[in-house]
């Protein structure tokens, strides 16, 4: 039986590691708030297979990799999420929706620090979340989605693109009030130029004409 000095020890390093935790989803908040979203315009052929839309959704969110030769693979991690999300509502487990990176990469087909670089568009549309979870007193850090199905973590996407598109908002109708107030300045500023020009010309002396004698 472990003693209750290991013990205390044990709980000290379960919250250490989950401190590091919060840190790292800390930083990763302040490294994805000058977010990229992609939104790409892609529709699926008749009748398509589960595959086939998701590799679709996939390329119109803009989490489908854009370069010649990457994987192909990336939906399978989308529907394994979808899964594992579905077992862990069912079995009341919330650790059984967490996928590791290295999960993640493997169902993509990919390395664990390419799959890292793909992680970013995922957070920034909000889709998935990071998460942590003891095992065996370890700390184990990973993703799930954003909700309890794919429509549920979806909408946190459509709010995220939304929060985009109502800021974008509200600066096109500042930019429309500064072109208004800039056009308003610069006539009155034309304007005090020549009731300047005006005053002066009123103020100047009278020259007399020059007598020319013969």
């Amino acid at each position: 039986m472990p003693t209750s000095r290991a013990k205390k020890a044990a709980t000290v390093t379960n919250l250490l590691w989950l401190l590091l935790a919060l840190l790292i989803k800390q930083i990763e908040v302040i490294e994805f708030k000058n977010s990229k979203i992609v939104l790409q315009n892609h529709e699926p052929g008749m009748n398509p297979s589960s595959e086939e839309l998701a590799k679709i959704i996939m390329t119109r969110i803009g989490l489908d990799p854009r370069k010649s030769g990457s994987t192909d693979k990336m939906f399978r991690t989308l529907l394994e999420m979808y899964e594992r999300s579905k077992v862990s509502h069912r079995e009341k487990r919330p650790e059984a929706a967490v996928m590791t990176v290295e999960e993640m990469g493997a169902y993509a087909g990919i390395t664990r620090q390419t799959m890292y670089d793909y992680l970013r568009r995922w957070l920034e549309l909000n889709m998935i979340t990071k998460t942590s979870y003891i095992v065996d007193n370890k700390v184990v850090i990973g993703y799930k989605l954003n909700g309890s199905t794919l429509e549920s973590s979806f909408e946190k996407a459509v709010q995220q693109i939304n929060n985009n598109t109502e800021l974008t908002m509200r600066y096109i109708r500042e930019l429309q009030k500064l072109i208004k107030n800039e056009k308003i300045s610069n006539s009155q500023r034309m304007n005090n130029i020549t009731d300047d020009a005006e005053t002066v010309t009123e103020t100047l002396p009278d020259v007399p004409e020059s007598v020319v004698t013969a």
